[in-house]
């Protein structure tokens, strides 16, 4: 699996900031993904097709951070074991990377 760590800058209320997929690597389907909201609440889930009209497959890194989709997306890799530990403790804590600034 490849692990994803989106960061979103905006300013929209009641909409995440940093978004974690667990991600396929071959069809680049997300597995899981983890909301993660300013407070450092997470939504955790399970499905991100569960509700989707259209499946579509996650981007990679590079292509994230291609600014394709705008400059307020970045992303880098993060492990498994860090994935796990925010989806297990249903909290996140981190200061902003310098990439998010």
């Amino acid at each position: 699996m490849d692990y994803i760590k989106l960061y979103w800058k905006h300013t929209l209320i009641g909409e995440p900031v940093i978004i974690l997929y667990e991600v396929e690597p071959k069809e680049r389907l997300a597995a899981r993904s983890i909301d993660i909201f300013p407070d450092g609440s997470t939504r955790n889930i399970p499905d991100l097709y569960a509700d989707a009209i259209e499946v579509a497959p996650i981007p990679t890194v590079e292509e994230l951070n291609a600014r394709i989709w705008g400059e307020e997306i970045s992303a880098c890799r993060i492990s498994g074991e860090e994935f796990e530990g925010v989806w297990n403790h249903r909290f996140y804590a981190e200061e902003e990377p310098e990439q998010a600034k």
